[in-house]
């Protein structure tokens, strides 16, 4: 199918469908240059706690990015309303391709015809749920790193994106304070994913194998690489289980991936170590959610 790319962009809003750690920063970005932003959630508790930190960080990003306007970011309850005009739509959602699945089927229903849909999965492909929509032409990966203060946002094809939309998203998102990286073709993980990947695989088996504990094996990488956080930290961060539901797609996708760091992982979220977010993961010093 044909798609037409949208148009005001400069004052039509963005929707952003997911108010966890990304999804709270991918609105505060896209606040930045004076258009409505709005946070959507099914959790009230969560989309009225990403709005309240979005909006405190918003003065300081705004005064590191030159020429940048304040915009709205508003908590909104229902998904209709939430699409409703909107020209860009982000998914930030947990990462389950069912749950994709069906988020996508419901914005392909309710969101313009000229809204570009983009998904901020960490491992899934969007060709993996571009069945979900009508017009796939419009749908896309655009992929944001963890941890969110990192500026890097990969843009994938879900191998029927309309042309013209990664070029203009390459050319816009620079003025959100952001750096799209154009993946070259299919790869699950994208780029940096697939090199991270690596490394938290072979720190859970460190660990796993008792050959190091996660102090241990932060301290070497920070002092080896200069990096202000170890992969124990970082893993953290994320979430266990987030971690975990990234290795068990990779394992369906790639053959032959050790089960050691998996097993460590599912130990960890049967003993209720979810990672920072709960006070316990790799680490036990955090304090209480």
């Amino acid at each position: 199918m044909s798609f037409t790319l949208p148009d005001r962009i400069d004052t039509r809003p963005i929707a952003v469908l997911g108010a966890g750690t990304l999804g709270r920063r991918i609105a505060l970005m896209m606040a930045t240059r004076g258009a409505e932003v709005r946070l959507y959630a099914r959790s009230a508790a969560t989309r009225d706690a990403g709005v309240a930190w979005a909006r405190e960080q918003l003065p300081a990003m705004l005064a590191k990015l030159p020429g940048s306007t304040a915009g709205r970011i508003v908590a909104v309850d229902n998904l209709a309303d939430a699409l409703k005009g909107a020209w860009l739509v982000f998914e930030s959602v947990p990462e389950q391709l069912a749950l994709k699945r069906e988020i996508f089927a419901q914005v392909d229903a309710l969101a313009e015809p000229d809204a570009i849909l983009a998904s901020n999965s960490s491992s899934y492909a969007s060709s993996e749920f571009s069945d979900s929509v009508r017009n796939p032409a419009r749908l896309l990966n655009t992929h944001f790193l963890q941890p969110p203060e990192m500026p890097p946002v990969e843009l994938m094809s879900c191998g029927q994106t309309d042309p013209a939309i990664i070029p203009l998203l390459a050319e816009l998102l620079p003025r959100y304070g952001l750096t799209p990286y154009v993946v070259r073709r299919e790869s699950t993980g994208f780029i940096f994913n697939r090199i991270w990947a690596a490394i938290k695989r072979e720190t859970l088996a460190v660990v796993a194998e008792g050959v190091a504990t996660p102090a241990e094996v932060d301290a070497i990488y920070t002092q080896a690489t200069g990096m202000a956080a170890g992969p124990c930290r970082l893993m953290d961060l994320v979430g266990l289980d987030v971690v975990l539901d990234i290795e068990e797609n990779y394992a369906q996708k790639r053959a032959g991936l050790p089960e050691g760091p998996r097993v460590l992982l599912r130990q960890l979220l049967a003993d209720g170590r979810l990672g920072r977010k709960n006070g316990r993961g790799l680490y036990d010093d955090y304090p209480k959610a």
